[in-house]
């Protein structure tokens, strides 16, 4: 079980993470961490992390729908994202 205090810490360090520059990315990995990360598991969490070290032109394209990341993990959590209401 995590401390109280770790996962706050470990939240607050995501969230300076998730600021990409780009105001759209920044705030729809925003809405990641307030509606699914609290509910994620471990390995959910270790493919978010990964997803943070993407590029962000890449990202854009992903999340665009121009471009389908060839690794499963990141392109179901990509479409998971996509589909969080706002």
């Amino acid at each position: 079980m995590t401390e109280p205090n770790s996962e706050s810490a470990e939240l607050q360090r995501l969230r300076w993470r998730c600021r990409r520059g780009m105001r759209e990315l920044d705030q729809l990995f925003g809405r990641y961490l307030h509606r699914s990360w609290t509910g994620a598991s471990r390995e959910q969490r270790i493919v978010f992390e990964r997803l943070l070290g993407c590029e962000d032109d890449r990202l854009w394209r992903w999340f665009l729908g121009y471009e389908t990341c060839e690794d499963a993990e990141l392109h179901a959590l990509v479409e998971h994202i996509r589909t969080l209401p706002v």
